[in-house]
């Protein structure tokens, strides 16, 4: 068993990898704009073309691919010359964020800054103020007599600036566009990358994509918890209770209940359940706007028509699938030897028939906890729940790359953990399979 986990762990991996290459290839031959959705629909082309680069996007796909995999600092200290280093900085209105600088010789913290045609060393102290320090002496002379110098500019990018070749350079901070002159020609945003923990800085969200989509996680994983924990038990118990009574009008009642919320769209159920509960008897909210940052759980009458929601269709294929292996394991020649020999028949069906129908069930189970977690998107987009599912779906929408890298991420290792906890517990139910 431990050389079989060890294997699906490392075909996880692979997923994981293959996955992400494809992901990565499809946003970027999928139509939009990044620079203009950041900027909006009045950017003009020399706005929209400064931020692309301060993007990286000018770049190609394989290295930035590679940058997001294995981080662009090592390549950029190549450039740079000197150690980049990445803290964490609490300040004014804005909690955390992360800033990149170069270490220089005697161990301070530098960036660099152009003012007219004379470079600028900002040298960090230890109170967090900056001090500014001509830095012409920086200068390197290339092959053609220009004069050029990598270093880390306040915008965490290790830039090139060409002295007498700046740039118009459009950023968009808190407190609104700045223009100045005499940027860099090129730059390279820094990340450590995601082997090293950084999932990149979401184009949408301008924070780090792992401080984003965790409170998503958490809040999709609630929601998927309680739908799970309402559709898989009454999904099994009423798949029995149809099984022992085939051919019955109980096992029809339940089969056509069953059948009507599987065919159900999710969002026709959903906003049916709205105008039921909210619009007319007015019982629940038909919204999940939470109002506080705690978890959703601290506000449980907004989760109870999301819940009802996703948990309807799962009754149904649990249903289905726990009715005919039920029926399958009831009509097997040993269950038949069970009750001819005057076995009690509560005893037949607890120690033969349920345990050996888990079988299909069980498979079920584990491939829709990955459809809780990922496939939440209609019922999060009809309820307005902040889950991970309309987190994916906005990124896609805006075609944040890296948030959408971090979602598909999640999504897989969900996909593969579920299926090996399946295996196991195949083992479990059924002593015959044994894994290698």
């Amino acid at each position: 068993m431990a050389r079989y986990i060890v294997r699906r762990l490392f075909t996880m991996l692979l997923t994981m990898l293959l996955v992400s290459i494809v992901v990565f290839g499809i946003a970027e031959v999928a139509p939009g704009n990044v620079a203009r959705n950041i900027l909006g629909a009045y950017a003009t082309p020399e706005q929209e073309e400064s931020m692309e680069k301060q993007l990286g996007l000018h770049r190609p796909v394989v290295t930035r691919y590679v940058s997001w995999l294995l981080g662009s600092d090592w390549q950029a200290r190549g450039l740079v010359g000197l150690p980049l280093k990445e803290i964490i900085v609490s300040q004014g209105t804005v909690e955390r964020y992360h800033q990149w600088w170069a270490q220089d010789p005697q161990g301070n913290l530098a960036q660099w800054t152009m003012e007219g045609d004379h470079l600028v060393k900002l040298v960090r102290q230890a109170d967090g103020s900056v001090v500014k320090v001509p830095d012409d002496g920086s200068w390197h002379t290339g092959p053609d007599g220009s004069r050029y110098f990598w270093g880390v500019d306040t915008a965490n990018h290790a830039a090139l600036w060409v002295q007498g070749q700046g740039q118009l350079e459009y950023r968009l901070e808190y407190s609104g566009w700045i223009q100045s002159s005499d940027a860099p020609v090129d730059y390279i945003p820094l990340s450590k990358g995601l082997l090293r923990g950084d999932t990149g800085i979401s184009l949408q969200y301008k924070r780090p994509v792992s401080e984003v989509i965790g409170r998503r996680i958490a809040n999709s994983a609630v929601l998927a918890l309680l739908a799970f924990v309402v559709a898989m038990p009454l999904g099994v118990l009423l798949g029995l209770v149809a099984g022992l009574n085939e051919g019955r009008r109980l096992d029809r009642i339940i089969s056509l209940g069953g059948l009507i919320t599987t065919a159900s769209p999710d969002f026709a159920t959903g906003i049916l359940l709205i105008m039921v509960f909210s619009l007319v008897l007015k019982w629940l909210p038909g919204a999940t706007v939470f109002t506080t940052a705690t978890s959703p759980i601290f506000e449980p009458q907004k989760l109870i028509l999301p819940v009802l929601t996703a948990s309807l269709v799962e009754i149904g294929y649990i249903l289905r699938i726990t009715r005919a292996s039920v029926v399958e394991v009831m009509n097997s020649g040993y269950v038949r030897t069970a009750i001819l020999k005057g076995i009690p028949y509560h005893q037949v069906v607890l120690r033969h028939v349920l345990r050996n129908s888990l079988m299909a069930p069980v498979t079920v189970i584990m491939l829709h906890v990955n459809w809780l977690i990922g496939g939440l998107v209609v019922v999060e987009s009809v309820f307005g729940y902040p889950g991970l599912g309309t987190f994916v779906l906005n990124a896609a929408l805006y075609k944040d790359v890296y948030a959408i890298e971090a979602g598909a991420m999640v999504l897989i290792v969900l996909a593969v953990g579920t299926q090996l906890i399946a295996d196991i517990l195949y083992s479990y139910l059924n002593p015959r399979i044994r894994y290698s």
